[in-house]
């Protein structure tokens, strides 16, 4: 989680929701991305998206079967969704999102037993940090701020 909250770093100082992921496959780190939809632009651009790309690259395979997923908040839809179509195994997250989360907060996507793949989660680590970046961030954006630094 630490390399994942470290990769968060990397988009609040880009003037991204600091969001990061990082996906490990026995043991091994083989992809870790930022959000970047402001800089690319690119609505999809989202650090889940760009990690499960990338590792689906790395592996040269669209299956991520034993692979873990870290991201400092909970996911949306379309990321949880992508985690289900990339058979992830496994989620572990920081803080909840309330107004986006797809898997605890407002949707449980990753469980849904309609789906053809579920994903194990393991929710609140380095919880307390993540949340606090992401407070940092949006009160810096209130201010007026268009790139917390």
């Amino acid at each position: 989680m630490q390399i994942a909250f470290e990769e968060a770093l990397k988009a609040f100082h880009k003037g991204e929701v600091p969001v990061g992921a990082a996906i490990v496959l026995n043991g091994e780190i083989i992809s870790r991305a930022y959000n970047q939809k402001e800089g690319t632009p690119d609505a999809t651009a989202h650090a889940e998206i760009i990690a499960i790309k990338e590792a689906c690259r790395v592996l040269n395979n669209w299956r991520l079967e034993d692979a873990t997923i870290y991201v400092t908040k909970e996911p949306c839809i379309m990321c949880a969704g992508a985690m289900v179509n990339a058979r992830i195994k496994r989620l572990v997250y920081g803080c909840d999102d309330p107004k986006g989360g797809a898997v605890k907060s407002l949707y449980q996507i990753l469980n849904d037993q309609r789906l053809n793949h579920q994903v194990e989660v393991i929710k609140g680590v380095m919880e307390e940090e993540c949340r606090r970046l992401l407070q940092k961030f949006f009160q810096e954006l209130r201010k007026g701020h268009s790139c917390p630094k």
